[in-house]
């Protein structure tokens, strides 16, 4: 069989079997496999493929059909022009997502301090958010020195991160922790990607989610926002004042995320929106005078 006829063959059956993208994953899963480029495709691609990769081509092929997600098989997924390693212990990073380490990274170009800046990523999963903001800023040299934390309660997940700090060569403390039960320290700027889904949801998405993704990744409770009323709440005991907190959220959870904050007494909430025109992300500063303010109003 040559690669040609194998990727036509396994676009087929991907496409039988439901799969709504099976071109793109047909072609994933030959290039992983054959480290095959576009170019060598159309010029080699009549060459006969060698047996051993002809199997396990089609060994991925047979597993994407069940529906186990394609970056599970690869074991990568690219996030902010990175290379990340994935698996079923933490979700796969989705582009939505880059709204808010790009937001984020606005947010350290304006923190014109003398010490170094002190970053946290809350649920930090694979670790995308805090690296890909770190590598970021620090091509930019809008960072020169400071501490991140990143921070799970899945020690399976903290290990995934690990190995993507190790390889992209950025320091980092992870810490586990459920929310801030072993975090210390003070920041000047968290970011988080908490579970909000609401639990009857999950069991309606597509199955390469509630099926391989990490419950506990996806799970945000009865209402979606148990994580964002515990970050909003737990935070002001470890935000420096002037510091920001902020979240990706679900396209409909952006009124009541911006009222918890401003219920805690952060000021300066907005909202942001994704590429598809969805409210994706939400921000709020912490000021400790209008933060203690607020407390005394509610005695």
């Amino acid at each position: 069989m040559t690669y040609q006829e194998a990727y036509q063959k396994a676009t087929g059956e991907l496409k039988a079997a439901g799969i709504p993208e099976p071109e793109s994953d047909a072609w994933i899963l030959l290039e992983h496999v054959t480290g095959m480029t576009r170019t060598r495709y159309y010029v080699d691609g009549f060459e006969r493929m060698p047996k051993n990769e002809e199997d396990r081509f089609f060994e991925l092929v047979s597993c994407r059909k069940t529906r186990i997600p394609v970056q599970h098989l690869t074991g990568v997924q690219e996030f902010m022009g990175y290379e990340f390693a994935v698996n079923e212990h933490v979700l796969v990073p989705r582009q939505d997502t880059e709204i808010l380490v790009e937001e984020a990274e606005k947010r350290l170009l304006l923190m014109k301090k003398e010490n170094p800046v002190k970053v946290l990523d809350m649920c930090t999963g694979s670790g995308c958010i805090l690296i890909s903001l770190l590598k970021y800023a620090a091509e930019r040299k809008h960072i020169t020195g400071g501490e991140a934390v990143g921070a799970d309660i899945s020690a399976d997940a903290l290990e995934v991160a690990k190995k993507n700090a190790q390889r992209l060569k950025v320091p980092i403390i992870w810490v586990q922790s459920d929310i801030f039960e072993n975090v210390s320290e003070s920041f000047d700027l968290i970011v988080s990607n908490p579970p909000y889904i609401r639990t009857e949801v999950i069991q309606g998405l597509e199955d390469e989610v509630k099926l391989h993704d990490p419950w506990i990744a996806l799970d945000g409770h009865e209402d979606g926002l148990y994580f964002y009323r515990r970050i909003v709440s737990e935070s002001i005991s470890h935000l420096n004042d002037g510091a920001w907190l902020m979240f990706e959220i679900g396209h409909d959870q952006a009124e009541d995320v911006s009222k918890l904050m401003k219920n805690a007494g952060f000021c300066n909430i907005y909202v942001k929106k994704d590429l598809a025109g969805l409210d994706r992300v939400v921000c709020g500063m912490y000021n400790k005078r209008v933060v203690e303010n607020s407390s005394r109003t509610k005695m």
